[in-house]
């Protein structure tokens, strides 16, 4: 079921979907409800589901993705894991009861399929887009197989599963996407370019949706970005001799559970854009407003990072 159109009157609020439904106890589904007021027409609450409302985390095998589905299920989600290695995927979800689906963000039925599943039985409350690839180097040294692998993963992939589950969200009439983008997302990272450009597509794509959503008279459908600063985990251990990485380097590394401690706030309290640390993300937008002063800082950008770099190598040496 839809929700209604949007209305200036404040008992609007009353049909509010609460952001985290394990905590909350539903209405009885189907209640009616009628606004006062001149104008206001009856309608019905959004049936709810009964069972606590689920999450689906994509690329949760490891990393930042397992840490989120952890954080989640520790705060009261029963979680379906997915990514696209299933052995891993299996493991990582045994301890997080055990569910878990092999899942390539770029097939679009797939991620249909794992959205009804996620529908049948419990009702989707929230999809994490966490599944991402990194590369770095200047673009021009990256062929044409690896540009389009970023883009479909890490752009294209999660549209898809913004849509996939936002087909199952418009009908129920609630829920909320939540889009893990990076501050590269925020401004163009040196280095980083490729992988940048994908970030900057999504947060594009999700905000644009969003504003799509609430023209269209949903007020219950959320989206999220979460833009964190480079996070210590699989896809940077390998980086710390990597002079393209030096962009993730020039902030504060962040643990990955300090970041799904994040996601899981924003998942109760939808936010458009959520920066990791918040001074981070005032620091890339303002060199995002100035570009001509951002390019002329990019010498100094990347010393930062290889300091950083020098930094943690030495933090991790036996």
């Amino acid at each position: 079921m839809g929700e209604p159109p949007p209305t200036g009157n404040p008992a609007a609020r009353l049909t509010a979907w609460p952001p985290v439904p394990p905590a909350w106890p539903a209405p009885v589904a189907g209640r009616s409800a009628r606004l006062a007021g001149p104008g206001c027409r009856p309608f019905r609450l959004p049936d709810r589901p009964r069972l606590p409302a689920l999450a689906v985390v994509t690329g949760a095998a490891r990393g930042l993705g397992l840490a989120i589905a952890t954080a989640l299920h520790a705060d009261g989600w029963p979680v379906l894991l997915t990514d696209v290695d299933a052995t891993a995927v299996a493991a990582a979800a045994a301890p997080l009861g055990g569910w878990s689906r092999p899942l390539d963000v770029r097939d679009e039925t797939a991620c249909a399929e794992v959205a009804a599943e996620a529908t049948a039985r419990h009702g989707l409350g929230l999809w994490v887009n966490n599944a991402g690839i990194l590369v770095t180097g200047p673009s021009w040294t990256h062929d044409e197989a690896t540009r389009r692998r970023v883009v479909e993963i890490n752009a294209l992939g999660a549209m898809t599963g913004t849509l996939a589950a936002l087909g199952v969200m418009r009908e129920q009439g609630y829920g909320h996407v939540l889009n893990v983008v990076s501050l590269a997302g925020l401004v163009a990272a040196p280095g980083e370019t490729v992988y940048a450009a994908s970030k900057h597509a999504l947060i594009a794509f999700s905000l644009g949706t969003l504003a799509d959503l609430r023209a269209a008279g949903y007020r219950n459908l959320h989206i999220s970005c979460l833009c964190p600063d480079g996070i210590w985990t699989p896809m940077l251990h390998d980086r710390l001799d990597d002079p393209g990485a030096v962009a993730s380097f020039t902030g504060t590394l962040l643990t990955a559970e300090r970041v799904a401690a994040r996601a899981v706030r924003l998942a109760r309290r939808p936010r458009p854009v959520v920066s990791v640390p918040r001074w981070r993300g005032a620091q890339v937008r303002l060199l995002d407003a100035l570009p001509t002063l951002a390019v002329r800082l990019t010498p100094l950008v990347l010393a930062v990072g290889r300091a950083g770099q020098r930094r943690h190598r030495r933090q991790r040496q036996p």
